[in-house]
């Protein structure tokens, strides 16, 4: 095999030429160029895996950053920006570390002789790992209890993450849980209602930034009728603005949505007219529109891109540039093994997720083990995170989305995205060129790719149970119920950002800190739509018989219908 295969590869699948022409919606289906599917062990050349690498980076980046940055610049130093670029910095390297290591699937050496089975840390498909989001309002709360109580705020970050340090050994303990019990705790219909829920949450984000921040989008109560025409000033960040480039205004303004669409519109145009090629590519290329537009617009003089985010990098940063004192936090441990729990489902509906749009079997021996070393990816992950100075890690659904639109499951497009992360970390001016991409953009990208993990949901089930079973319809229906409702208004039980211990439910604004954490943990758990559902719906599986056999009424022959009839007319 020669240099230019290696890089560019050969025969029909990799014929630029024909993936490279555009397509007519107007053409006969049989007449259309047909689309490759890349599966998970394919050896895709490499200029086909750094573009595939770079889509899933750019489809997760959003999300993978948002978490240190809302952490640093809310909870410990608004004003510190190269602290903010630092977090940001290790988050994208750290990242792509996990990335790589969740995809290789390394071996545990000795693992079958001490538990009768082999075992793996990774997965060994296409499931990247990235900042979790279901740790953030954790991390949130237990820095500004820990800064109430007059401790620094770096200092209570290094105590989170040596906290997080110990409690991801809850999932480190549930992986070697042998398949069988696995398969049990996580049968096809409890992976359908996570993925699903996982799905509705993430569709739900996405709208937060298309609008114009997932921050502002959570406070935009402050502009409340009532608040304003009372002339109430309500102080302290974050505020209802969102603040993109120059320009800052409030959540849902139409500039910012009318930025977002622009990126709906493009992957509707490559959908129609776009070569195989170009669909494959169809997120970066619709992002690389959007950002082009919202580059050369501007409101009143004011821009939605600016070169600050550039200009701030440091050209080259690593790990460790800052350092936290690493500690522990007592009243944050049942919020944290909370968390890792919901994080297991999550990862257990994933990497389901992940073998749909594979096209992989979910029955499969290989499919346990991508279960088993998934989960303790997660947990290694999140150890190797904390000691590179970053919130936990753990897999990302997001991508799922981007395996399902390139039809790309090749694992060399993985290991590709781990690269080009842990390179704009390293680089720190690509780091500010992705922070740059304004987030009503980074939305119109990320609403169409994250409803795709909810469609995986729904495939998920329509292809592994009987949706015509009652007791199917029961659990599903009462699962999503719980799960969707708090999803679409999780204040029921979750404080509003900027209003601890609110909550009707259990408000504890007096109680003790280990009350509190307590508290937070429950919080946590009833108003995160996947756990709660997932739970429900794992509880309904254990306890609900099967369902009886149908009784069908039994007709008479028709030779019967006519002897009867012949031999008593009247009656008849």
């Amino acid at each position: 095999m020669g240099f230019f295969d290696v890089v560019c590869g050969s025969g029909e699948r990799y014929n630029y030429a024909s993936l490279c022409l555009p397509t007519y919606p107007c053409k006969k289906a049989e007449d259309k160029t047909a689309i490759n599917f890349y599966g998970k062990d394919e050896a895709i050349p490499l200029f086909m895996s750094l573009i595939m690498g770079l889509q899933h980076a750019f489809a997760m980046v959003g999300g993978l950053i948002t978490p240190p940055l809302v952490v640093f610049k809310f909870s410990i130093n608004f004003g510190n920006v190269a602290l903010q670029q630092y977090a940001i910095s290790a988050a994208l390297i750290t990242s792509g570390i996990c990335t790589i290591i969740n995809i290789m699937k390394i071996p545990i050496p000795g693992s079958d002789k001490i538990f009768g089975r082999k075992l793996y840390i990774g997965s060994g498909v296409l499931s990247v790992m990235g900042t979790s989001f279901t740790f953030l309002p954790v991390f949130e709360i237990a820095i500004k209890q820990m800064k109430d109580a007059g401790i620094d705020a770096e200092d209570a970050y290094g105590k989170m993450l040596g906290t997080s340090m110990v409690c991801c050994l809850l999932e480190l303990g549930l992986s070697i849980l042998p398949s069988k019990s696995l398969k049990k705790m996580f049968p096809p219909i409890v992976a359908s209602v996570t993925v699903i829920l996982i799905g509705v949450a993430l569709t739900g984000t996405g709208m937060k930034y298309w609008g114009g921040g997932a921050v502002c989008a959570e406070m935009v109560w402050k502009n409340h009728e009532q608040i304003v025409n009372n002339d109430i000033v309500i102080p302290g960040n974050p505020g209802p603005l969102c603040f993109i480039g120059e320009t800052a205004m409030g959540y849902g303004q139409t500039q910012y949505i009318g930025l977002g669409f622009t990126v709906i519109v493009s992957l509707v145009v490559i959908e129609l007219f776009g070569s195989v090629f170009m669909k494959n590519c169809n997120v970066i290329i619709a992002l690389l529109i959007g950002y082009f537009v919202a580059a050369v617009s501007n409101l009143d003089g004011d821009r939605y891109v600016t070169g600050a985010n550039i200009e701030n990098a440091e050209a080259i940063t690593f790990l460790w540039r800052n350092t936290f004192k690493i500690g522990f936090y007592a009243p944050a441990v049942i919020p944290l093994l909370i968390a890792y729990l919901v994080t297991t489902v999550e990862t257990v509906g994933d990497i389901s997720a992940v073998y749909d749009v594979s096209e992989l079997d979910t029955s499969s021996e290989e499919y346990s083990e991508s279960i088993q070393g998934g989960l303790t990816s997660d947990a290694v992950s999140s150890i190797l995170s904390a000691l590179f100075t970053s919130m936990p890690n753990t897999t990302f659904s997001q991508n799922n989305g981007v395996i399902a639109l390139t039809k790309c499951a090749s694992r060399r497009a993985g290991l590709a995205c781990g690269a080009w992360l842990i390179l704009m970390g390293v680089f720190g001016k690509i780091a500010g060129i992705i922070t740059s991409i304004p987030d009503c953009v980074i939305g119109g990208m990320t609403i169409f790719l994250f409803c795709n993990v909810l469609i995986s949901g729904i495939s998920l089930a329509a292809s592994n149970l009987d949706i015509n079973s009652r007791r199917t319809k029961f659990i599903l229906g009462l699962s999503l119920a719980l799960g969707v409702g708090v999803t679409v208004w999780p204040f029921a039980f979750l404080d509003m950002r900027g209003s601890s211990y609110t909550a009707k439910f259990w408000t504890c604004a007096d109680c003790s800190s280990a009350m509190k954490g307590l508290r937070d943990g429950v919080s946590i758990f009833l108003s995160t739509g996947y756990c709660i559902g997932t739970v429900t719906a794992m509880l309904l599986n254990t306890i609900l018989p099967e369902d009886a056999a149908t009784s069908y009424a039994k007709e008479e022959p028709e030779s019967s219908k006519k002897d009867a009839f012949e031999e008593d007319p009247v009656e008849a």
